[in-house]
């Protein structure tokens, strides 16, 4: 009887951890530059955060009409991101931001 008990209560872990993970999944999504302006930086941070995360283009840039795929790797269990889009000196765009569930988002266009 004690060993039965083990072997549900192992079982529960399992199921409790594998819960979990899934939870914490990256979030994957296709970005594509719809403007007619170099897209230079882009930043994510779940909603609520008042620091942006680190630029997730990084030395990269994303040229009109351009699309990457986009992974955020943070291991947090929130959808809800919000995006600041920067684009280059020379372009008539301003920053924009905006505000997604990241989790239910397969691609994203950012427009003029």
């Amino acid at each position: 009887m004690t060993f039965r008990l083990h072997i549900v209560a192992a079982g529960a872990l399992v199921a409790c951890l594998t819960t979990f993970s899934a939870h914490a999944e990256d979030l994957v999504f296709t970005l594509t530059n719809g403007t007619s302006s170099v897209l230079t930086q882009f930043y994510t941070s779940p909603t609520g955060v008042n620091d942006w995360e680190a630029d997730v283009l990084g030395q990269d840039v994303l040229n009109p009409g351009e699309s990457a795929q986009v992974t955020i790797a943070d291991g947090r269990t929130v959808c809800n991101y919000d995006m600041r889009f920067e684009f280059t000196e020379d372009s008539e765009l301003d920053t924009t931001t905006d505000t997604q569930d990241l989790c239910e988002l397969g691609s994203y266009t950012i427009h003029e």
